[in-house]
């Protein structure tokens, strides 16, 4: 039954993925807002429900390396397999703005999560842990951070050129589009997460990897969905801002906001894993400034997936 629930919860986040797509580019043209704001916004927010779900409800329950586990997979997932996968499909222009704003805005968050959860090492506590100061400290910065976005995005926005003079869609279909997509895209994730995860303990698959692996794969589906659709629909922007605004709420809103509820601890979580999470947004900057030139091209691409392959090898030996 586990298999069936998989199928369908994967046929399901497709379908809803096309329709917050749909729904976003029609956001993005009724308020003159360059794309990648309403992916960075609205559709990563939206397709990082089921992280939120999963890490905030580990943390209630006092799975703290569940909720990180989640949260630092779910990154390296979304970088290395997602836009791997997309540019092979086709390649993935990468704009300045990306490479002077907001990629460093991704690795800096990075780097902050790894200093966070670097008690030990910096000898401040016998135990890592992002303590509540620490948690309404990161999401205070996702804020400013998304605030700070929008205000340049509408300034490029203001200096561009109309992108073109196509029929703009209705409010009642964008805010039906966003609903449902959105709804089937949390549904479809639960489902696919649930199934996924019953199959992995019935192979006997420890706590932490499945978080790292299994959940942070399953919870990141509907970004591979929406980032797929946006890259079929010739809209890479919105598939950039997409994952790089889920990376930024991953660690800022939903390690944040659960942290602020109740403290989270490493656990079984490795500085390997953290490191992962730094690295994966470094050969992102690498990439757009030195091998394909402002592009993710589809060799670029397979390497990133090979990479997250070596990776999930290295953690399961």
């Amino acid at each position: 039954m586990d298999y069936i629930l998989l199928v369908i919860g994967l046929a399901l986040i497709t379908y809803c993925a096309d329709l917050l797509t749909k729904g976003c580019v029609g956001m993005a043209a009724r308020f003159c807002v360059p794309e990648f704001i309403i992916g960075l916004t609205v559709m990563a927010v939206g397709t990082s429900m089921p992280e939120l779900t999963v890490s905030f409800m580990s943390a209630l329950k006092g799975s703290s390396s569940m909720a990180i586990g989640n949260v630092t997979g779910s990154n390296i997932f979304n970088t290395l397999v997602i836009l791997g996968i997309c540019a092979m499909v086709h390649p993935i222009v990468i704009s300045k703005e990306n490479v002077r704003r907001d990629i460093p805005i991704c690795i800096g968050v990075s780097l902050l999560l790894w200093i966070a959860t670097a008690d030990r090492l910096l000898g401040i506590s016998d135990t890592d842990t992002i303590n509540r100061v620490e948690g309404i400290i990161l999401f205070l910065l996702y804020v400013v951070t998304i605030i700070y976005s929008i205000r340049t995005g509408k300034k490029e926005a203001a200096a561009a050129e109309p992108e073109n003079n196509e029929p703009q869609m209705g409010w009642v279909k964008i805010i039906g589009f966003i609903i449902i997509g959105l709804a089937g895209l949390i549904w479809g994730g639960n489902m696919c997460l649930n199934s996924a995860t019953s199959i992995a303990r019935a192979w006997g698959v420890s706590e932490a990897i499945i978080a790292v692996t299994i959940i942070a794969a399953g919870t990141s589906l509907p970004e591979l969905a929406s980032s797929l659709s946006a890259i079929v629909s010739k809209k890479p922007s919105l598939a950039m801002g997409n994952i790089l605004g889920s990376n930024v709420a991953n660690i800022l809103l939903i390690l944040g906001a659960s942290a602020s509820v109740k403290p989270l601890t490493m656990g079984d979580i490795t500085q390997l894993d953290l490191g992962m999470v730094v690295g994966s947004a470094i050969i992102l900057l690498l990439s757009a400034l030195l091998m394909g030139k402002r592009k993710i091209t589809r060799l670029e691409g397979a390497l990133f997936f090979l990479a997250y392959v070596a990776y999930v090898i290295t953690i399961l030996k």
